[in-house]
């Protein structure tokens, strides 16, 4: 979880929202990413969507058979359902997403059960890490912003 989180400070460091994820392969770490909705104008450019692109890259398969992915924060449903259909073993993530968590905390993509697979979930590794950095991005986003502006989606 570590490397994610240094995933998840180059995020904060580039004004997107920190969440950096990691996927390890046979014990090593095959794939890194760090949120990049903003750099790409792309909503689909979450940390999870682009680890898992470059492990698959990497393994030179669709599927992620065995592979863990380790994510600051609970995914959504669309990087949840991208998990589940690369067939990825194990999601461990640090914090809850109690509007957004497609893990458990509003729905459960990841083990849902008329899916064809399902992936082991682990949370609250490093949270408090995980958590303090979210925290401060909108915390600055807020106080840029200045009271009476639009709120933030996500904070």
């Amino acid at each position: 979880m570590s490397e994610a989180l240094k995933e998840a400070q180059k995020a904060f460091e580039e004004d997107e929202v920190p969440v950096g994820a990691v996927v390890v392969h046979e014990g090593r770490i095959i794939a890194r990413g760090h949120n990049q909705v903003e750099r790409l104008k792309d909503p689909t450019a979450h940390a999870e969507m682009l680890a898992l692109t470059s492990a698959a890259n990497y393994l030179d398969c669709k599927w992620l058979n065995g592979a863990s992915l380790y994510v600051t924060i609970e995914p959504c449903s669309m990087c949840a359902g991208a998990l589940v259909l690369a067939r990825v073993k194990d999601i461990i993530y640090g914090a809850k997403d109690p509007k957004t968590g497609a893990c458990g905390s509003v729905v459960n993509i990841a083990n849902h059960k008329k899916l064809n697979h399902r992936v082991k979930v682990s949370g609250g590794v490093l949270k408090d890490e995980c958590s303090s950095l979210l925290k401060e991005f909108f915390s600055r986003k807020r106080l840029s912003h200045g009271a009476g502006s639009r709120p933030l989606l996500n904070s």
